[in-house]
């Protein structure tokens, strides 16, 4: 998919998802491109609309961004829980799993996302896949050992390699931590590879959200398409 037909269907994708939120929410706001154009939307509609919502931000640019555009944010432990979070997501399949922290907010998204009662991804149709995996998976690691960490993942075989930033030195998180990508090309045992990484010392968190999307909202062309998550009521 070249890539102005993909950034078409993020941003239909992207309207489509603004709709979902109402006023008097409390909306957790992901991280990535896809995202950016969402929050640009919400943007749209808090000036033109007079939408009122409070945004909770997966990341520090996000927060900027919402900010810059009127849009209320506040900090995760003023809210007593979040209504609808929508976010990106790298890849998910048709059991609803999915592969995020491309962006190396996985940490912040993960928690944001337990704290919701709904979740809703917006993708575009290149992102829905029959088994996960070729996405690089993002595991958020601390400094401290992360050395040893690697050599358990290389001995796994999981085919680690620590991200870089554009300087070629190492991709820090907004929480300050390391980001090791695996390169795995299929996961064939989702829950089973979370468990073995979550249980690694060292490991903060991964980029593995296993049936915990109600929604996927997908860009296509025509219109977008709604996928419902049957296991999530």
């Amino acid at each position: 998919m070249d890539a102005e037909l993909q950034n078409k269907l993020k941003k239909e994708a992207a309207r489509k998802a603004a709709s979902y939120v109402k006023n008097g929410m409390v909306v957790g706001l992901g991280s990535g491109s896809t995202v950016k154009m969402l929050v640009d939307e919400l943007g749209r509609r808090v000036k033109e609309e007079d939408l009122q919502f409070t945004g909770v931000a997966t990341s520090i640019f996000t927060a900027q961004q919402a900010k810059s555009l009127g849009i209320k944010i506040v900090d995760l432990d003023m809210v007593d829980s979040i209504d609808l979070t929508i976010d990106g997501a790298d890849q998910v399949d048709s059991n609803f799993n999915g592969i995020k922290g491309g962006g190396g907010n996985l940490l912040w998204e993960k928690i944001v996302a337990i704290n919701s009662k709904k979740i809703v991804w917006v993708v575009d149709k290149s992102k829905v896949v029959d088994t996960i995996g070729a996405f690089p998976l993002a595991v958020d690691v601390i400094p401290f050992g992360s050395q040893h960490v690697m050599q358990n993942f290389d001995k796994a075989g999981y085919e680690p390699v620590l991200r870089l930033d554009k300087e070629g030195k190492p991709f820090k998180t907004d929480s300050n931590n390391l980001i090791i990508d695996l390169h795995l090309h299929k996961i064939e045992e989702p829950t089973q590879l979370a468990d073995n990484l979550i249980q690694t010392v060292g490991v903060v968190e991964h980029g593995l959200f296993l049936n915990m999307v109600s929604e996927v909202v997908v860009g296509k062309e025509g219109q977008p398409e709604i996928l419902i998550n049957p296991n999530i009521g």
